[in-house]
């Protein structure tokens, strides 16, 4: 089997469709190149000038400008930039910040949460802690009151603000309040938004939470690694949270670090702190906004009616298909989306009622307005001929004259 040929041949895939799935994002060619660097050779166990192996001078440089971005972009006091990706980040919190069969309080997974916020039974956050799950409402919509109650009957060790699939934005103060009303550790998930935080399109839970994880792909553009961030709330609960977050990546549940990740990380984070990127951050909104109007219009019913961040979440039911059907049909048709359930879903997770698609990579690509009505479109035409192929290799061609209009650079 030739891997460089599959390669080649994914590298025209993303070229010639549209990457629509909202944790999937186009990279910066500086990254890519960082990643794809000498810097993989290199073992690094421990931290920047506190190293268990020889030969780590310049490596400890670069950690050592991955951690002052991250303070820098993000406004806290303390970073740790090593974890592999999102789920060991919040899994280290939790082993740093709790003991076992502590109690945590999460969002569902049916709601919008991910499964390291504590889905029962099948995994490590809901196996080895007690979990106690809030919902949305029926409107796809977070009930603070709700969740308030919840908190003060249930009295979690520590609760999880954060999501994968909720398309409105978080009321971090709101949290705050919830959680400091029973003494709990509060976490903000934002691997989704980290770089609308970063642009300054959705607000930041610095001011009001104790700890932040968060990847650093998604809408961040950087590679797949993901960071820790203690805040000055969190020190003044724990002056010993960050050395204890440090202690539970390395050595508690990692080895040694990948250094070309990390290199990545900073460039990314760099690149972060620019006007050009507070523009990319405004317009992933905006398109996101056009782009669920659009499907508003052809008649599909979107969780909370709308979208105020990079994703939305449609139920596809009103066209007679289930979610994981349409996802097959629009790939059919250039377009990529995930399958994804709907709030409150009567079906099961395998075959949901829905679809989840955001705008990070079309927006990286120079999409705008226009283009989204165009896609809008497009998905409505899918959607009323999902099983007609000969129609759906029609929009395929149009889809790939599109992307010829924004082409990527994937050297």
């Amino acid at each position: 089997m030739n891997i460089n040929r599959l390669i080649v041949a994914e590298k025209r895939r993303q070229q010639e469709t549209l990457m629509m799935i909202p944790s999937e994002n186009y990279t910066y060619p500086e990254v890519r190149k960082a990643v794809g660097s000498s810097l993989m050779h290199k073992y690094s166990e421990g931290y920047a000038h506190r190293r268990y192996y020889q030969g780590n001078e310049i490596i400890d440089e670069i950690e050592d400008v991955a951690v002052a971005n991250a303070k820098k972009l993000f406004d806290v006091p303390y970073v740790n930039v090593q974890p592999y990706s999102g789920s060991p980040a919040n899994s280290a919190v939790y082993f740093a910040l709790l003991k076992p069969g502590d109690k945590i309080m999460g969002l569902k997974l049916s709601g919008g949460g991910h499964l390291t916020h504590g889905h029962p039974n099948i995994t490590f956050s809901g196996k080895y802690f007690q979990s106690v799950q809030y919902d949305v409402e029926a409107d796809g919509r977070i009930n603070y009151d709700k969740l308030e109650k919840l908190a003060k009957a249930e009295s979690p060790k520590l609760i999880v603000a954060g999501t994968t699939a909720y398309p409105r934005i978080l009321d971090w103060k709101r949290f705050s309040e919830i959680a400091q009303s029973i003494g709990a550790i509060l976490m903000a998930d934002i691997a989704h938004i980290a770089g609308l935080v970063a642009g300054g399109s959705h607000p930041s839970p610095v001011p009001y939470v104790h700890v932040v994880t968060t990847t650093t792909h998604k809408t961040l553009r950087g590679p797949r690694g993901a960071m820790i961030l203690i805040t000055e709330k969190g020190l003044k609960m724990d002056e010993k949270m960050g050395e204890k977050i440090d202690k539970a990546i390395f050595p508690g549940l990692q080895g040694g670090p990948h250094n070309n990740t990390t290199a990545g990380i900073a460039i990314a984070l760099e690149k972060a702190t620019g006007k050009q990127f507070a523009s990319y951050a405004k317009a992933i909104v905006s398109n996101a906004k056009v782009l669920a109007n659009e499907l508003f219009k052809h008649g599909f019913n979107l969780a909370t009616g709308g979208t105020d961040n990079h994703l939305m979440v449609v139920d596809v039911r009103p066209f007679g298909i289930d979610g994981k059907t349409f996802a097959i049909a629009l790939e059919k048709a250039g377009i990529v989306v995930n399958f994804n359930t709907i709030p409150h879903d009567p079906n099961p997770p395998f075959k949901p009622s829905g679809i989840r698609l955001g705008t990070p990579a079309l927006t990286a690509r120079g999409m705008g307005k226009n283009e989204m009505k165009k896609i809008g479109k497009w998905i409505f035409e899918v959607a009323k001929n999902s099983a007609d192929d000969k129609k759906l290799k029609s929009i395929k061609l149009q889809v790939k004259s599109l992307c010829k209009k924004f082409p990527v650079d994937l050297s």
